[in-house]
C-alpha cells in the first residue's frame, strides 16, 4: 500500500510540481540587466565616485562662504572663571594701629566672573573682499562639477561604444566562420563527386581553423570591454547586463566652420569658465591682501558680574555687582616689516599665472576643436564609402560561391572573395565606431551638457 502511495505521488509531481518547480527556477534564476546607452549614462552619473567627490567640493565652497561671512557678523561669547584661594593675596602697608602687622588682605576664599563679550566689525575691506572671492570659488565648484560631470559621460560612451565593437567584431568573426564551414561542406561534397581537387579540401580547412585565434582573441576583448564598462558605470564586475544600444549613424548638428565651433566652446566649456573665474578670484585676493593697508575698525561691548566671599559667607549672601562697557577700535599697520607689500606682489603673480594658463587654454581648445571636426567629417566620409563598398563585397562573394560550387570558379577566386566581404564589414564597422567616438569627443571639446550629447539607441 505503501508503494502503490508513494508510486501515485511520484507521477503527480512530475505532472503538476515539475512544472511548477521549474517555473519557480527560473524566475529566481537572475537574468540580463538591459542597459541602453541613455540607461548607461544615468546609472553611472548616480554611482559615479568623480562625482560624489565633486558634489562635497560644492557643500564645500559653501561652508567657506559662510565661514567669510563670519568676519563681518557679530562674535558673541561668554565666559565664568571660579577661584578658589589657597593663600590669600596681602597688600603690604606701613604699619598702624588697624594693621600692626603691616598687611592686609585683599582677596576672599571664593571668587567667581561672569562676561558676555561682543564684537562688531565695522569697517574691515580685507574682510569683504575675501567674501566677493569665496562667492566666486562657490562658482568654480559648479563648473569644476560640471566638468566632472562631462568626463563622466565621455568615459561611459566611449567604453559603452568598445563595449559594442568588441561584441560586432565577434559577431564577424563567427559569420566568416560560418561561411568558410559551409564552403567546406560544400569542398567536401565536391571532393567526393571528383570535381575539387583534395588540395582544396585541406585549404578550406585551414581557412577555418586560422580563424580560431582571432574568435578567441575576439571573446576576450569582449569581456575586457565590459568589464571596463562595469567600472566606468560604477557597477559591481560581476553583474549581468545586455547591451541594447548598437553601432549605427544618428542626425547630428554640428557647427561647419571652425569659428563658429570654436565660439561655442569658449560659451560651454566648464573647464574655461573654471579657469576665467580663478583669475577673478586672485584678482579679489589681491584686493584682500592690499586692504591691509587700511585701517580695520570694530566696536565691543563687555557686560561682567562678579562677586567674592569667604567660606562663612552663604553663596545667597554674597554681593553681585554688575559692570558693562562699549567701545571702538580702530587698528592701522603703520609698518610691517614690507610684510603686506610682499603678499601682495606674490597674488598678483598667482594671477598672472592663472591669466597665462587661461590663455594657453584657450589656444589649446582652438586646436583640439579643429582636430576634432576634422575627425569627425572624415569618419562621415568614410562612412559614406564603405556603405556602397559592402553591398558589392556582399554580391562579390555570392557570385564567386556560386562559380565555385558549379564547378567553374576557383578556391583562390572564393578565398579572396570572403577576404574583401570580412574587409569591407570591418572597415563599416570601424569607421561607424569612429563616428561615435569622434562624436563623443566633439562633445566634450564644445562643452556640450548631458542633455545635448549624441546617443545611441
Amino acid at each position: 500500500m505503501n508503494n502503490r502511495i508513494r508510486t501515485v505521488l511520484f507521477f503527480f509531481f512530475l505532472l503538476f510540481g515539475y512544472p511548477v518547480f521549474s517555473q519557480l527556477q527560473a524566475a529566481e534564476t537572475p537574468a540580463g540587466m538591459r542597459v541602453s546607452l541613455e540607461d548607461a549614462v544615468r546609472i553611472g552619473l548616480e554611482k559615479s565616485r568623480a562625482l560624489e567627490i565633486a558634489r562635497l567640493d560644492r557643500q564645500m565652497a559653501g561652508q567657506k562662504i559662510r565661514e567669510t561671512w563670519s568676519q563681518v557678523l557679530p562674535q558673541i561669547s561668554a565666559d565664568f572663571t571660579y577661584t578658589r584661594t589657597i593663600q590669600p593675596m596681602v597688600l603690604i602697608i606701613p604699619p598702624s594701629p588697624l594693621f600692626p602687622s603691616g598687611q592686609f588682605n585683599i582677596s576672599t576664599d571664593n571668587a567667581g566672573v561672569a562676561n558676555v563679550n561682543v564684537n562688531q566689525s565695522v569697517f574691515n575691506l580685507a574682510a569683504i573682499a575675501g567674501i566677493r572671492a569665496a562667492n566666486i570659488v562657490r562658482r568654480m565648484s559648479d563648473e569644476a562639477y560640471r566638468n566632472a560631470e562631462t568626463g563622466v559621460i565621455t568615459d561611459i560612451k566611449m567604453a559603452y561604444f568598445d563595449a559594442l565593437i568588441s561584441k560586432d567584431q565577434l559577431r564577424l568573426i563567427e559569420q566568416s566562420i560560418a561561411r568558410w564551414e559551409e564552403s567546406r561542406k560544400d569542398t567536401k561534397a565536391m571532393f567526393r563527386q571528383g570535381i575539387a581537387a583534395d588540395i582544396d579540401t585541406l585549404k578550406a580547412f585551414l581557412s577555418v581553423e586560422n580563424l580560431r585565434p582571432d574568435l578567441i582573441q575576439a571573446q576576450n576583448r569582449v569581456g575586457i570591454t565590459m568589464t571596463k564598462l562595469k567600472n566606468s558605470m560604477g557597477i559591481p564586475p560581476d553583474s549581468s547586463i545586455i547591451l541594447t544600444g548598437k553601432l549605427e549613424v544618428l542626425p547630428s548638428s554640428y557647427p561647419s566652420e571652425i569659428a563658429a565651433a570654436y565660439s561655442e566652446a569658449l560659451a560651454s566649456r566648464p573647464d574655461l569658465h573654471q579657469l576665467e573665474l580663478q583669475v577673478k578670484a586672485e584678482g579679489e585676493q589681491v584686493s584682500a591682501v592690499n586692504a591691509e593697508h587700511f585701517p580695520v575698525l570694530s566696536a565691543f561691548g563687555k557686560w561682567e558680574k562678579q562677586t567674592g566671599f569667604n567660606d562663612d559667607t552663604r553663596l545667597a549672601d554674597a554681593l553681585w555687582p554688575v559692570s558693562s562697557s562699549i567701545g571702538l577700535k580702530v587698528s592701522l599697520p603703520i609698518f610691517t616689516g614690507f610684510r603686506i607689500s610682499a603678499k601682495v606682489q606674490e597674488a598678483k603673480i598667482v594671477q598672472l599665472q592663472t591669466k597665462t594658463r587661461y590663455e594657453d587654454l584657450k589656444a589649446n581648445i582652438r586646436a583640439e576643436i579643429e582636430i576634432r571636426l576634422s575627425n569627425f567629417r572624415e569618419s562621415q566620409k568614410r562612412i559614406e564609402v564603405q556603405s556602397k563598398t559592402i553591398g558589392v563585397a556582399e554580391r562579390s562573394y555570392k557570385i564567386s560561391l556560386l562559380r565555385f560550387r558549379e564547378g567553374i570558379g576557383s578556391r583562390l577566386e572564393l578565398t579572396d572573395a570572403e577576404l574583401q566581404l570580412n574587409k569591407s564589414k570591418t572597415n563599416y564597422l570601424q569607421a561607424i565606431y569612429d563616428y561615435l567616438v569622434a562624436s563623443v569627443q566633439l562633445d566634450k571639446a564644445l562643452g556640450r551638457t548631458s542633455s545635448q550629447v549624441l546617443t545611441a539607441k
